[in-house]
């Protein structure tokens, strides 16, 4: 009989050590003021950005399609799960991404896993930014390339490992768009340079770049106006866009390879109409107007600058995550903790998934905020950190 006290131990470890962590449940769909044990509270912590999740166009979409296809799409894409609705999708996120195609897959974690487990083999080589996201490490995990991490950002650490590399069939370079745990954006035209430098392919994961950076929320390719020089794009619907899912943005050769090849694809069924609609609706929508994504900007903008003017360390962050550094995990948890009871859901975020000492709630600021919004929650957040030492 397997043992399970092991199991236990390692619990009460987590909870020794502050960093053990129950689900919350919400009584209340996702949107900026959320219900949580019977109590209104702002929300601070969603990837929600633009307010999709319950937008009218959006929803609209998906009651329709359930009505013309059914609540499910019975199949793997590769049998019968591939419906008209599905293609519209693919076809309208090329159009987006000003790319030859788009392969949607059930999310964005197997998306890293489909396309990194297809791409690479034994004479590959994969080198990765050391803060990329833990489904881009799992996605590499299950290749049989060798592989290489660069210090967070360091191009020059990068252009050193692209020199020894050289006996390598395939090189890909991989990196996070926008970093999720500390908001910075990568320096995507130094690795395109590099890559064009030493005959690479360069792999943007734009998870939390997809609706947020770019015209009208196109990514970080179109950021730094790097159109077709970047071969491999992906990116989530599940953030910005408010549903569920991701995809890979890039050429036809390589999507019709996918299809054949990449094995959470080949295996899963495919994602419900409803889903596929309501993606669709959402990216109909970035397209017509930018006033979304520049509201997003500008409450981006003016919050973190308050929080810097009550002395707040937020790191490094250039995006609408914007982390408040406390320090060791039990504190951490605490201010999360105490943050609540006065009204904001923070998350806070501890070890392993930053560092040690790096302990922080991350914010998350959205375009749905109001000014009355980001006005509370920094005078909740100035209280709090007054009473930890923060401020």
């Amino acid at each position: 009989m397997a043992n399970w006290d092991q199991l236990g131990q390692e619990l009460e470890q987590l909870k020794e050590q502050g960093r053990y962590r129950p689900l919350s449940v919400w009584q209340s769909g996702s949107g900026t003021w959320m219900k949580i044990g019977g109590r209104r509270v702002l929300q601070m912590s969603s990837n929600n950005y633009l307010g999709f999740t319950d937008h009218p166009a959006i929803k609209q979409a998906a009651i329709d399609a359930i009505e013309q296809y059914g609540a499910g799409s019975g199949s793997v894409r590769t049998i019968t799960g591939t419906l008209s609705i599905h293609e519209q999708l693919e076809l309208e996120l090329a159009k987006f991404k000003q790319t030859e195609a788009v392969l949607v897959f059930q999310s964005g974690f197997t998306t890293n896993q489909g396309v990194l487990g297809s791409i690479l083999g034994e004479k590959d080589i994969v080198i990765s930014d050391a803060l990329n996201h833990a489904s881009i490490i799992d996605g590499i995990r299950l290749t049989r390339a060798a592989r290489e991490i660069y210090a967070h950002k360091d191009m020059d650490q990068l252009e050193a490992l692209l020199k020894r590399s050289s006996g390598y069939e395939k090189r890909v370079v991989v990196t996070d768009g926008v970093f999720s745990m500390d908001g910075d954006i990568a320096p995507l035209p130094a690795i395109v340079e590099l890559a064009e430098k030493y005959d690479a392919f360069v792999y943007v994961d734009d998870a939390h770049a997809s609706g947020v950076l770019g015209k009208n929320g196109k990514g970080s390719t179109d950021h730094f106006g790097l159109h077709g020089r970047v071969h491999i794009q992906v990116g989530t619907l599940s953030k910005a866009i408010g549903v569920v899912g991701g995809y890979v943005a890039c050429s036809q050769v390589l999507k019709d390879y996918l299809i054949h090849k990449a094995r959470p694809f080949l295996f899963s069924t495919s994602a419900p109409p409803a889903v596929a609609a309501a993606c669709l609706a959402a990216i109909q929508v970035l397209g017509q107007s930018s006033e979304l994504t520049d509201r997003l900007w500008n409450n981006t903008n003016s919050f973190r600058a308050a929080l810097q003017a009550i002395g707040f360390d937020t790191g490094v962050s250039e995006t609408p995550i914007i982390p408040i550094i406390v320090g060791d995990a039990a504190s951490t948890m605490k201010f999360s903790d105490r943050l609540l009871e006065e009204g904001i859901c923070a998350q806070g975020i501890v070890y392993p998934t930053v560092a040690a000492d790096k302990g922080r709630v991350r914010l998350i600021v959205t375009a749905k905020h109001t000014d009355e919004d980001l006005q509370f929650a920094t005078r909740v957040l100035q209280k709090v950190g007054q009473e930890f030492g923060l401020v």
